[in-house]
C-alpha cells in the first residue's frame, strides 16, 4: 500500500531494489498501513529528508530502527503485529525487512543481487515484494518466513509483487517477451499466470483478498487506464463506471469493497469506493484525496494534500455496529448488576422519603 502510492509504485517503478526508493517529501509523516488493533505503520522523515520506519500504537510512536544504515520505512503490518518494509544496511543497500515484536528487525535477503524491498504481508505471515537478481534486473518474490522464492517473469527481464493473501497467492506485474508490463497472479503450485487486459497492452495487479479476487489497473484500447476487478474467471471494468479520467484500483477488502484513485484531465486527484455494484467518487476537497488501501474492517488508509505535503488520513466506508460482547464483558456486567440494583433501590428509597417529607411540609403536617 505504500503511500507513495501503490499505484504510482506499480506504474512508475523502473529502478533497482538496491537504489533509493521513489522520492519522498521532507519533514513529513506518511501512514502506510493499519491493522485491526489500530496499530499504524509508516515513516517519518526529518528536515534533511532522512526516513525512519515507525510504529504508532495507542498514540505512542516507536522508531523501528534500520539494518545498519541511516534510513528505513515501513510498508505494511498484519493483525499479528508483524511489520515489513525496507531499510538501508551498512553497505547502503536497501534490504527487505521483517520486524516482529520482541525480535526486532530481520533482513529477508535478496535473489542474488544487492537489494530487496518488502511490499505486502498476509495475515498468515507471507511477505511479497521484489529483489535484485543482478546489477540490472529485479524479480517479484514471496517469502514464507524461511526462504525467499523467485517468482520469475512473463518472459521479460523484470517483475514486482504488490500484494499477497493468506494462502500465499501473490499479485503484481511482470514484463513479457515484448517488454510490456502485464498484471500477474501467482498461485502456489501453479506458478505465474498472466491476467488479461481491458483492450490495451499494459496492466498491473495491485491487491488480492483472501477469496482470491484481484484488483488493479489496465490500459484500454483507447490508451486510458481503467481500474479492474478479476474474480478468477472474468475481468470487470470498474473504470467504465467513471465517465472521465484515469482510474486505478489499489485495495480490496475481504467482502469485496474496492478503493482506488481517479485522475482527472486537469491532474486533480479523486478517490473512489466500489461496493455492491455501486461506484462512489469522493471529491478531492473531502477527507480522502488519495486512496491506497482498504482493510478487512472497512478502514481506508490514504492521504490528502495540505500545506504542500501529503498528510495521512483514515476513514471508514460505513457505519459499523457495536462489536458483540466477549465473555469477560458479560462476567463484568453480571458482577456489577447486584451492586447497581442495590444502589438504585437505596437511592430510590431516599428520594421517596425526601418527596414525602417535602409534600408533608407543604400541607403543614410536618
Amino acid at each position: 500500500m505504500r503511500l507513495l502510492s501503490t499505484t504510482m509504485l506499480c506504474l512508475a517503478i523502473t529502478c533497482h531494489a538496491a537504489a533509493k526508493p521513489p522520492p519522498h517529501e521532507t519533514a513529513t509523516t506518511v501512514m502506510a498501513d493499519v491493522n485491526a488493533a489500530g496499530d499504524i505503520v509508516g515513516e517519518i522523515s526529518d528536515e534533511a529528508g532522512r526516513r525512519r520506519a515507525v510504529l504508532s500504537r495507542q498514540g505512542r510512536v516507536t522508531d523501528l530502527g534500520t539494518l545498519g544504515g541511516p534510513e528505513s520505512y515501513a510498508s505494511a503490518i498484519n493483525d499479528a503485529g508483524v511489520i515489513i518494509g525496507a531499510a538501508l544496511d551498512a553497505s547502503n543497500a536497501w534490504r527487505a525487512f521483517r520486524y516482529e515484536p520482541g525480535q526486532g528487525m530481520r533482513d529477508l535477503g535478496t535473489l542474488g543481487g544487492r537489494g530487496s524491498n518488502a511490499i505486502a504481508i498476509s495475515s498468515t505471515g507471507f511477505v511479497a515484494g521484489y529483489a535484485d537478481v543482478d546489477e540490472r534486473d529485479y524479480h517479484a518474490f514471496v517469502h514464507d518466513g524461511r526462504t525467499m522464492r523467485d517468482l520469475g517473469t512473463l518472459g521479460g527481464r523484470t517483475s514486482y509483487a504488490t500484494d499477497v493473501n493468506a494462502a500465499g497467492v501473490v499479485v503484481g506485474a511482470a514484463q513479457n517477451a515484448a517488454g510490456q508490463r502485464r498484471a500477474f497472479v501467482y498461485r502456489p503450485g501453479a506458478g505465474l499466470a498472466k491476467l488479461p487486459t481491458l483492450g490495451g497492452k499494459a496492466g498491473v495487479a495491485t491487491a488480492v483478498n483472501d477469496h482470491g479476487v484481484v484488483v488493479g489497473a489496465s490500459t484500454t484500447a483507447s490508451g486510458h487506464w481503467h481500474a479492474f476487478l478479476h474474480d478468477g474467471t472474468r475481468m470487470v471494468d470498474l473504470g467504465a463506471l467513471v465517465p472521465w479520467g484515469h482510474t486505478y484500483a489499489t485495495g480490496i477488502s475481504r467482502d469485496g469493497k474496492v478503493v482506488g484513485s481517479v485522475r482527472s484531465g486537469t491532474g486533480a486527484a479523486y478517490a473512489f469506493i466500489y461496493a455492491n455494484g455501486t461506484m462512489k467518487v469522493v471529491p478531492p476537497l473531502s477527507d480522502m484525496g488519495r486512496s491506497a488501501k482498504i482493510s478487512d474492517d472497512g478502514d481506508i488508509v490514504g492521504a490528502v494534500r495540505a500545506g504542500g505535503h501529503y498528510k495521512p488520513v483514515m476513514m471508514a466506508t460505513e457505519q459499523r455496529a457495536d462489536a458483540p460482547w466477549k465473555p469477560v464483558d458479560w462476567l463484568t456486567f453480571f458482577s456489577l448488576l447486584p451492586v447497581g440494583l442495590w444502589v438504585l433501590w437505596h437511592v430510590g428509597r431516599d428520594l421517596r422519603d425526601w418527596w414525602r417529607e417535602r409534600a408533608a411540609r407543604r400541607i403543614g403536617l410536618a
